[in-house]
């Protein structure tokens, strides 16, 4: 059995995240798409399972959460009911961000619905390790789950923005409402109104889909399967939180965040589903759940 070098698998994973679809990377490489494929699957398991367990009693202060759209297979107004039992459709990704340390501790694949904002909190609030301020979007499902995961052992506002009216003529699908302002309301707690924002982690959904080519919007590089979408989102979690070097920072967030000591390379990164072999657990079996 043909087995891929070294240097292949860093080739692949830095295309990977850098934003290149597996079709492209195929041609690059020369490496066929069943391969690069089975290479995320490995990579996207162990980098979930990994960022599971060292994500843990964080000491951060503040935390921004925030949705982000896209789709698998088809939009939701095109899903069928046989295609809609494979997870096509809309999907949202919870994502949680520290504005301090850049470091994304947290996601979530999921609908936008109460469930999901209930599964992503808990997730969020178990790995904390002290009282954060926390600031989310004007997302009503976020107010049952913070109260619920937290109580009132949290400072917790809301920032609703308001919008104008939406353009007119052929632009309007390029161009959104525009914003005219926003309004802070204070949940829970006593939080610090200067740090009352969801800009950092905006910012941050930026990146994740100039690096992933499953969020490009109008192009035909949308995932075909959830579980995919879920191994390619660990993938490039584990690239912006240890190996990419953040600009304000000069460090890379994990290290930031007192995670890690270096940063990171992708020869560790494709090392990971080697080591969880090494000790014992097989990637298939593992019983970890994707972010």
């Amino acid at each position: 059995m043909n087995v891929l070098s070294v240097e292949q698998r860093k080739q692949i994973v830095a295309a990977l995240v850098e934003g290149n679809s597996m079709r492209a990377i195929s041609r690059m490489t020369g490496v066929s798409r069943n391969t690069i494929n089975k290479l995320l699957i490995d990579l996207g398991t162990a980098c979930s399972i990994y960022q599971d367990k060292v994500f843990r009693n964080l000491k951060c202060q503040r935390i921004q959460c925030d949705e982000i759209w896209s789709f698998v297979g088809c939009k939701q107004k095109n899903v069928t009911p046989g295609n809609k039992a494979n997870g096509w459709g809309d999907v949202w990704t919870w994502v949680a961000l520290c504005p301090d340390t850049k470091l994304v501790p947290c996601w979530f694949v999921a609908s936008r619905d109460a469930g999901a904002a209930y599964h992503f909190i808990h997730d969020l609030k178990g790995r904390l390790a002290n009282r954060v301020q926390l600031t989310t979007d004007g997302h009503k499902a976020y107010l049952s789950a913070v109260e619920d995961a937290f109580g009132a052992e949290i400072d917790y506002a809301m920032l609703q923005k308001i919008y104008g009216a939406a353009p007119e003529g052929p632009e309007v699908r390029y161009s959104p409402a525009q914003c005219m302002g926003a309004r802070k309301a204070v949940i829970s707690g006593k939080p610090d109104f200067r740090h009352v924002s969801t800009s950092f982690v905006e910012r941050q959904n930026l990146t994740m889909r100039m690096s992933m080519r499953r969020f490009t919007r109008l192009t035909n590089g949308f995932s075909k399967k959830v579980e995919n979408h879920e191994h390619m989102l660990a993938l490039h979690y584990m690239s912006y939180n240890f190996c990419r070097i953040h600009q304000t920072l000069r460090v890379t967030p994990a290290m930031e965040a007192g995670i890690a000591d270096h940063v990171w390379s992708l020869e560790e990164i494709i090392s990971l589903p080697q080591l969880s072999f090494q000790a014992g657990r097989s990637l298939e079996a593992a019983s970890f759940p994707l972010k």
